[in-house]
Order: structure tokens, then C-alpha cells, then sequence
């Protein structure tokens, strides 16, 4: 009986998932495997644990529903509390595996786990897939990743103009029953070295993590609330759940895809209105798709100082104006604010990101890595790509053409002339 086994990393679904697909076509039986890598609760070179509390919560959350998913497919979900180079060898010898599928990854830490998986797994076919774009790297109207365009707008029209999307990959029917069953537990915080927490009844990002938890997410603000409606209008708010999709975290750990979303906006278009909101929820999926693609092109550039640009700037390191701009002590209550709400949510919107980046990078003149490390401790929603392209970009060695800077104070006035979003996080 022929195996294959499904190794999930942040492609958290059984839907729209071509990995999975592909080995319940070729195989008799499935096992899928998990692995809590020690790697990714280690502190990180600038002093902080790379997965805080809050994406580790929200992890756990999708992995249990993932297992439970998985199961109704009987395809059992081995989880471990190891390093996947460890595992799988392992599971290889034991469930007789002659073929790994995976979601394709690029980035230096995924790439060097899969590189020794590979040196320790012996001579079995390894199958990975692109599968957590919008565009498909192979329909992008661009010869090689080289050709990626320096600007978002460039690239965001070629592809609109001549790449289509992808229809969604069938969820596998369910296979014979497993005639292997496991008996691993999902760690908790605690055993992951993170302390527990309860959710601050402030949050704007009070949601579960799951594949069932996107669906049901998606349904509210499209269908049952007609949000999407309003998103172009309401997409810089800063308090409460409506203000955006919030699907930023689901997409980040893959237990949605941004063609799932695509597909059902075109649906809401169709069904409920088509209008500028509507489109510029699709707008955002491309930014994030710009720098993946972004990291495509320039590899291990998007973590290093001088960012994509090569630039040779000043930069400090002060600890007490890091320590500062953490605790949200600093000479601004907007960028305050911000800070105390990343600190007990995991959560920041986007526009709070934009001026407490530039308010670190661009008025500290503080190395942009550093905050950039930082949010990949605490944000539920930490997309590598996402966040140290947004980085670079905000810091002045990325992609934006204009090297913009923000005026703090006008972007408070403007986004909260009644100080109410900072009254509601300064005022403990």
C-alpha cells in the first residue's frame, strides 16, 4: 500500500490546498504531520521570541481544528514538539512514505529545515507546490522573478491586465478509513515556553484561529454585515473588529488563501455589489502577493539593514528608546497607543503600523530590523513577506519610490480627531 505524507507549515487547510490533493490522488493512504519547531520559539538575533504568545494561541487554535478536519477525511495529523528534519525521517521508516508533499517556501529559515529534511530522508520524492498566491508564480506575466517590477503599481496592473486567477483546488473526498491513528497531543502555551493570557476585551482582533474560524469570519463581514461594502471607507479605522476583513491572520498561517477570498469577493460582486470597496479588498491581496514576490527576487536582502536597496544609512541601537517605544512611552500618544495595543492584543491596524514604523526608522533613525523583529514577536497576523517588506518599505530601503516619512501628529489628528482610540488604550 502506497504512503504519502502531507507536512504542513503555514498552509493550515484542507481546502484549496494542492499538496493534499495531489497525494490523496496518488496514494492509498495519507498521514499528515505538524511539527512545533523549537526553532520558532527561540529568541530571534535582536533578543525576542520569534512566535509571542498570541500567534502561539492562535496556532494552537488552527491546529486542533486542522486535526479535526484532517480526520473527516481520515487523514490522521501527527503533531510533534520537534524539529521537522528529526520527525519525518522517522515516520518515513515506520509508515513506509515514498513521497513528501508540502507547500513550496523560499525564505532562509524555511529553506534550510527543508534542505535537511531532504539530507536526512534518503531517496523518496519530495513534491512541493506553490500554493499561497494570489497570481500563480507560473501565470505571472513575467519571464523570471528577475523582471519583478520595483514599484507595486507596475506590478499590480501588469498582472491585473494579463494573469488570470487560478479556479480553487477541490477538498479531497474522504479516503478509506486510516488504518493508523495517533495519539499526539497539541502542546500548550506553556509548553511552548509562553506564558497564557486572556484576550483584552479592547481587541479588535477577538477571533479563534481555524479554518472553520476564516470561513465563519469571511461569511459575517461579506455576507451578514455587507462590510466589504464599506471596506474602501472604513478600511483606516482603528478600534473594533468592522473597521477591516481582519482576515490577515488566517491568511498568514494559510488557513485560508488569498484565491478562497478573491473567489468570494467575485461572488459578493456578483450576487450583493460591486464597488470600490469590493475592489480594493482584492487590491490588498495583491499587495501581499507584491512581496512575496518582492522576497522572491531579492532573497535574504529583505532582512538585511541596508534592505533591497543596498542603502548605507545611520542607524542607532538605544536601548532605552527601544524600551521606550515598547512600553508606549514615547513623546507621541498616537504612536503610544499603538504600541500598548500590540502589546496586550497581538494586534495593530494597519495605519497604526505604518506611523509607529516610520516614527522608529525614519525619526529615531533606530535599525528598522529591530522593530521589524519585534512585530514578528507579537503580531497574530506575522506574514514574513508582509512584514519585513512592509518594513523596508517604511523605512526607506524598500519599494516605495517616494521615501515617505510620517507627520505623526497630522495622522492623529486626521485618523483620531477626538482622541478616542488613544484615550481607550492610554488610560491604564
Amino acid at each position: 500500500m502506497s504512503t504519502g505524507l502531507v507536512w504542513y507549515r503555514n498552509d493550515l487547510r484542507i481546502s484549496d490546498h494542492e499538496a493534499l490533493k495531489k497525494a490523496c490522488e496518488n496514494h492509498d493512504k495519507v498521514i499528515a504531520l505538524y511539527c512545533f519547531d523549537p526553532r520558532h520559539y527561540s529568541k530571534s538575533t535582536f533578543g525576542f521570541v520569534k512566535t509571542g504568545k498570541f500567534r502561539a494561541n492562535f496556532l494552537i487554535e488552527t491546529i486542533s481544528e486542522l486535526q479535526s478536519n484532517l480526520d473527516s477525511l481520515n487523514i490522521p495529523l501527527f503533531i510533534f514538539q520537534e524539529k521537522p528534519e528529526k520527525v519525518i525521517p522517522d515516520l518515513i521508516s515506520e509508515y513506509w512514505i515514498d513521497s513528501i508533499y508540502y507547500q513550496k517556501e523560499w525564505t532562509r529559515d524555511e529553506r534550510e529545515v527543508e534542505n535537511a529534511v531532504k539530507d536526512n530522508s534518503g531517496k523518496i520524492n519530495f513534491n512541493s507546490y506553490y500554493q499561497q498566491f494570489l497570481y500563480h508564480p507560473e501565470d505571472i506575466p513575467f519571464q523570471s522573478f528577475e523582471e519583478i517590477p520595483k514599484v507595486y503599481t507596475h506590478f499590480r496592473k501588469s498582472c491585473e491586465n494579463k494573469t488570470e486567477i487560478r479556479e480553487l483546488i477541490e477538498t479531497p473526498e474522504p479516503l478509506k478509513k486510516a488504518t493508523s491513528s495517533n495519539n499526539n497531543s497539541i502542546p500548550s502555551l506553556e509548553d511552548l515556553g509562553l506564558e497564557n493570557f486572556e484576550i483584552d476585551e479592547r481587541s479588535a482582533f477577538p477571533f479563534k484561529g481555524g479554518e472553520d474560524q476564516a470561513r465563519k469570519r469571511m461569511d459575517e463581514y461579506f455576507w451578514k454585515t455587507k462590510k466589504l461594502s464599506e471596506y474602501k471607507e472604513t478600511r483606516n479605522g482603528l478600534i473594533g473588529p468592522d473597521y477591516s476583513s481582519k482576515l490577515s491572520a488566517w491568511l498568514a498561517n494559510g488557513s485560508i488563501s488569498p484565491k478562497q477570498i478573491y473567489h468570494e469577493v467575485k461572488k459578493y460582486e456578483k450576487e450583493i455589489n460591486s464597488n470600490q470597496s469590493t475592489y480594493w479588498l482584492i487590491f490588498e491581496l495583491i499587495w501581499r502577493d507584491f512581496f512575496k514576490y518582492v522576497s522572491l527576487k531579492h532573497g535574504s536582502k529583505i532582512f538585511q539593514i541596508g534592505g533591497i536597496l543596498d542603502k548605507e544609512l545611520d542607524w542607532n541601537k538605544n536601548r532605552q528608546e527601544l524600551e521606550q517605544w515598547i512600553s508606549g512611552e514615547t513623546k507621541y500618544d498616537f504612536v503610544n497607543a499603538n504600541m500598548k495595543e500590540i502589546a496586550k492584543t497581538g494586534f495593530m491596524s494597519n495605519r497604526g503600523r505604518q506611523n509607529v514604523n516610520s516614527f522608529w526608522a525614519k525619526e529615531l533613525k533606530q535599525d528598522w530590523r529591530i522593530g521589524a523583529s519585534y512585530f514578528e514577536s507579537m503580531l497574530i497576523d506575522y506574514d514574513v513577506h508582509s512584514n519585513w517588506g512592509n518594513w523596508m518599505y517604511n523605512s526607506g530601503v524598500g519599494n516605495d519610490p517616494r521615501d515617505r516619512k510620517f507627520n505623526i501628529k497630522s495622522q492623529a489628528d486626521r485618523y483620531d480627531p477626538d482622541n478616542e482610540y488613544q484615550n481607550l488604550w492610554l488610560k491604564d
